[in-house]
């Protein structure tokens, strides 16, 4: 069974990375477009351009994000993202109470730390970052050392 669930684990990081990727690109997209609901507390509109910190966080979100979900540069995005989460709990929530049930920053929390996770494990499965590694890999290699394509 485990040899099974190890043989799995790419895919299954990367289809982790797949969905946070998408859900907190989608926190970016609401609070600078008015999609999906909207800005939080803003009933469907926007944050307004420049103001601190709350229009950079929704762009960090965005383009982090977008990065961590096609697996492009994911260590370097997540790091970012993580590095964002933590600031937005710690200044932002956790001075309303001690506890994340308390102080509305579970999804801070959750976020910084799936975000961490991938800084460490990289993208997994399915991501960019495997294609363009596997294609420097190749073009590295000595002609001669290269298996020769048949058709």
């Amino acid at each position: 069974m485990s040899a099974h669930l190890n043989r799995a684990q790419p895919y299954a990081l990367g289809l982790f990375r797949i969905v946070v990727g998408l859900l907190f690109a989608c926190h970016g997209a609401a609070s600078l477009f008015g999609v999906l609901g909207g800005a939080a507390g803003s009933n469907g509109g926007t944050i307004e351009a420049g103001t601190w910190p709350g229009w950079y966080a929704a762009v960090i979100q965005l383009v982090c994000g977008s990065l961590v979900l096609v697996g492009l540069g994911t260590r370097a995005a997540a790091f970012l993202a993580s590095g964002s989460m933590a600031y937005a709990y710690f200044k932002v929530h956790q001075p309303g109470a001690l506890w994340p049930m308390e102080n509305g920053g579970e999804p801070s929390a959750m976020f910084c730390w799936a975000f961490l996770l991938l800084v460490f494990t990289g993208s997994g499965a399915l991501g960019l970052d495997k294609l363009f590694s596997r294609r420097t890999a190749e073009e590295q290699q000595p002609a001669a050392e290269r298996s020769p394509v048949t058709a």
